[in-house]
């Protein structure tokens, strides 16, 4: 990666002031590359990006020519207090109502200090990968009780110079769930978190449990993330209802609809008629591969689905459209290691997308849950935006989502958080 004095140079970063990378190849918001210079400031947020830049005034330089920048991968959509449950919570039919049942009984004694503990190992190992942003919905209900969103508020605050992360007040209906104690106690979970969100098509009113969620997130100016149609039935799906919602509430640019399996099972014509009002109203989707591929078509006889949403065809169609890890290690997903660009490759497998569209699935693990998560300025290489960058030795953002790295190095806010080698690359060095 660049001249051999590079990489020792970069790895002495962690804790250095103000400095420069130059030489290498940056991957801009529109997906193309440019070979630009980075200065990054001691406040951890990028000064300029731009070729030659003078770098003079830096407390340190690095060439790193040879070397490929990407912004910092973003996860979408995770469930952080429901992240490595894997043994305490079997699923043995492998469906999502199983895996609901299963963490709500197991949420009834999770206590804050395992919460904790399972939510950081998790984070590091994200960040570890170049995940420098998450947005997790936490349970919020009868079951979890406000154990959930209050640790990991904590672990928001506490970790915010060393990860972006978002946090969905999951407003969870089980069956049976008392509509009013989720009225009061909607407003309380919400200003703990960063967005409101909640799962309509298991709640048993999905009128009134709407209604509730689209007023809290307007009463406390925040945004709505649901899990929409997490299935196959055509004849059922919500969409309509929740878009309906959108305009009626004023939250067009301030909604995100999660999973969509149901897109799928719709005929083209329908599906291009939502299609349009997602577009119209300004509504992103969150495609969750992993957790669709497990949960979903269980039942089916002949040809199981894939059971993720229109991926491709969304995307293609202007939607915005991002890709995430859901669950990791619990009943719902039980694999998972916090790897983007792996979510990535199997967004490009199963969600239909071409091997001309690689950069298409980068854009999905990065700009587009930017847009989704309303980071605005804060995320990206552009000066002013808070230094979250991988710098790796790929040669394009093609090879980037193919294959990944052989070396890569992770910064978030300007400072060096992970350094990772394959084997090959360490016997290389040690030979």
């Amino acid at each position: 990666m660049g001249r051999e004095n590079s990489t020792v140079s970069l790895a002495t970063l962690a804790d250095g002031p103000s400095f420069a990378l130059t030489g290498g190849t940056v991957i801009q918001d529109d997906g193309s590359q440019s070979p630009s210079d980075i200065i990054v400031g001691a406040d951890g947020r990028i000064v300029a990006v731009e070729p030659y830049l003078d770098t003079s005034a830096c407390d340190a330089c690095v060439d790193i020519t040879g070397s490929l920048v990407s912004a910092g991968f973003l996860d979408a959509h995770q469930h952080l207090d429901k992240t490595g449950v894997l043994r305490f919570t079997p699923n043995p039919s492998g469906t999502l109502q199983g895996a609901r049942d299963a963490f709500a009984k197991y949420a009834r004694t999770a206590g804050s200090d395992d919460i904790h503990k399972r939510a950081t190992r998790t984070v590091e190992r994200c960040l570890s990968r170049g995940t420098t942003g998450i947005r997790s919905h936490i349970n919020v209900d009868k079951d979890a009780g406000f154990h959930g969103i209050e640790t990991l508020a904590g672990i928001r605050d506490a970790e915010k110079d060393r990860i972006t992360l978002q946090l969905v007040a999951f407003m969870t209906p089980h069956p049976g769930q008392d509509f009013d104690w989720l009225a009061e106690n909607i407003d309380r979970a919400v200003a703990l978190a960063d967005a409101v969100g909640g799962t309509p098509a298991v709640s048993e009113d999905p009128p009134r449990y709407l209604d509730i969620l689209f007023s809290a997130a307007v009463k406390a100016g925040k945004p709505v993330d649901l899990h929409l149609d997490e299935h196959l039935k055509a004849d059922v799906h919500l969409l309509d209802a929740a878009l309906e919602r959108v305009e009626r509430f004023g939250m067009q640019g301030r909604t995100v609809f999660s999973h969509v399996s149901v897109l799928s099972a719709l005929p083209r014509a329908e599906f291009q008629r939502i299609a349009e009002r997602l577009l119209a109203l300004d509504v992103g989707v969150v495609t969750l591969p992993a957790a669709n591929l497990y949960l979903q078509g269980r039942d089916a006889e002949m040809l199981p689905p894939r059971g993720l949403t229109r991926v491709a065809e969304l995307y293609r169609a202007g939607v915005t459209i991002a890709t995430a890890s859901d669950n990791i290690q619990d009943p719902f997903v039980p694999t998972g290691s916090g790897d983007m660009l792996e979510i990535a490759r199997w967004t490009l497998l199963a969600g239909h997308l071409r091997g001309d569209e690689l950069a298409a699935a980068h854009r999905m693990i990065t700009t587009a849950p930017a847009r989704l998560m309303g980071l605005g300025k804060e995320y990206g290489l552009r000066a002013g935006a808070r230094a979250d960058f991988v710098v790796t030795d790929c040669i394009d953002t093609d090879t980037l989502v193919a294959g990944g790295p052989d070396r890569a190095f992770v910064f978030s806010k300007g400072r060096l958080v992970s350094q990772s080698a394959s084997e090959a690359v360490r016997m290389k060095e040690n030979a």
